[in-house]
């Protein structure tokens, strides 16, 4: 569905955790698409036959007009195919600096983009891991949890420290910088 855009893309949420231990790991109820913020009109661009919907905080769906720059608050697209009743996929910004990655939760948390990006042996983009569990830890539901245990014996040394000191950063006592650590 991405092929060609004119913009960088990550596949994102549980599915990144899926593409980088290489199987799924449980169902998923949609895909999610990171994009840095400064593509939104590209992506929208390229979804011509979609209706998008911005998630205005504190959680206000409202359509997404063609064109429409949306401010830094906004971070999550609902997108369907132009006629279908159901969402397909949700769209989220993230915000960058140049060549790096910065997380929508604290500015202090940031991540070259070329390490941020990863790609799947089937050539799939992929968020890093180490990101979308940092994303998952702010209030993990079951699903999260699940996704950090599958994944916690799979990181490797410098992805471990990139997440327990993000988490340190942002939630010093979060629960998942003692197995990080370990």
């Amino acid at each position: 569905m991405f092929t060609g855009a004119d913009c960088m893309w990550f596949i994102a949420g549980g599915w990144a955790i899926d593409l980088f231990i290489g199987r799924q790991t449980r169902p998923h109820g949609d895909t999610d698409v990171l994009v840095l913020r400064r593509d939104q009109h590209a992506v929208q661009e390229h979804l011509a036959g979609w209706e998008f919907f911005a998630a205005d905080p504190p959680g206000t769906l409202r359509p997404w007009q063609a064109g429409e720059t949306l401010y830094q608050g906004v971070h999550d697209i609902w997108c369907r195919r132009r006629g279908s009743s159901s969402w397909q996929l949700q769209l989220m910004f993230d915000e960058s600096d140049g060549e790096d990655l910065i997380s929508r939760r604290d500015h202090r948390v940031r991540m070259p983009l070329a390490h941020a990006r990863r790609t799947s042996p089937a050539g799939i983009p992929y968020l890093a891991p180490e990101i979308q569990l940092f994303y998952k830890a702010s209030a993990p539901r079951e699903k999260d949890q699940q996704d950090f245990q599958t994944a916690l014996p799979l990181l490797a040394a410098d992805q471990r420290a990139w997440l327990a000191q993000a988490l340190s950063l942002v939630c010093p006592d979060h629960d998942w910088i003692l197995p990080l650590t370990s």
